[in-house]
Formats: C-alpha cells, sequence, structure tokens
C-alpha cells in the first residue's frame, strides 16, 4: 500500500510543479498587481479573460497574452512598427505540439528538452499577431 501512496504523491507533485509553471492571464496578474492596479475596469475584464485591445501598452498584452513567441521589426515609410506573434506548433495532422516562446528558450538550455522539437513535418501556425506603433496596440490579428 505504501508504494502506490507513494506513486500516487509524486504524481501530484509532478502535475502540481507543472501546472504552476503554466503561464495564465491570472498568474500573470499576480506576479504584476502594480500594472494591473493602474487599468481601468474594463481594461482589467480584458485581461482577465486573456483578450486585448487597440490602444494597450506592452506591458498590458503581456498580462492577457504572455511573452510572444517571436518579435518582429518592420520599418516603412511611415515608420517603424514592432510586431508580436504568437504561433503554435503542430504535427502534419493537425495535433498541438507547442506553443514557441517557452520552448524557444528550453530547446537551447535543457537537455531534457521534448522529443518533438525536431518532428520532420511540423508547422508552425500562428494563430495571433499584435502591431505596436510608439509603444501601443494599433493591429490586431487573430487566426479563426
Amino acid at each position: 500500500m505504501k508504494p502506490i501512496r507513494l506513486s500516487l504523491l509524486v504524481v501530484a507533485g509532478v502535475l502540481a510543479a507543472f501546472l504552476a509553471g503554466c503561464s495564465t492571464p491570472q498568474s500573470r496578474i499576480q506576479k504584476n498587481p502594480e500594472v494591473f492596479a493602474r487599468l481601468t475596469p474594463a481594461q482589467q475584464d480584458l485581461i482577465k479573460k486573456g483578450q486585448i485591445a487597440l490602444g494597450f501598452d506592452q506591458e498590458m498584452v503581456q498580462l492577457a497574452l504572455g511573452e510572444p513567441d517571436r518579435l518582429i521589426t518592420r520599418t516603412d515609410a511611415s515608420g517603424t512598427k514592432e510586431i508580436w506573434s504568437y504561433t503554435t506548433y503542430e504535427g502534419s495532422d493537425g495535433v498541438y505540439l507547442y506553443r514557441g516562446w517557452y520552448h524557444r528558450y528550453y530547446a537551447f538550455h535543457d537537455p531534457l528538452y521534448p522529443y518533438y522539437l525536431n518532428v520532420p513535418s511540423r508547422r508552425d501556425r500562428e494563430r495571433f499577431r499584435v502591431v505596436f506603433e510608439r509603444g501601443r496596440v494599433t493591429e490586431i490579428q487573430q487566426e479563426r
């Protein structure tokens, strides 16, 4: 009986550690309460739902969506824009493998990195794109 209890405790501990590492709007709000407190009730409501709006600054977008998977700078005649891309990676059958930012970092720092990093048929899919001009959201593109 004791080995089973010990196994259950180990599994519960691993699950708790995994869930604690997941980034959600609520966990990001808890880490940045001063940023969240300065927002209007309408902005706070959007962020709690993981949503953003035109005019949000970069801190607000990070609270709602987390770190972007890719950062792009685009310069044209109208000026410079910073683009945040939120990407997922899928197998050839469309099965979700992982999202980019966490894996972008840990692929180079963790010897136990997931095996599917180098799946030959893996495809990246941009789900969400946020365009900033002068530090404010001016455009939102979202896959439907």
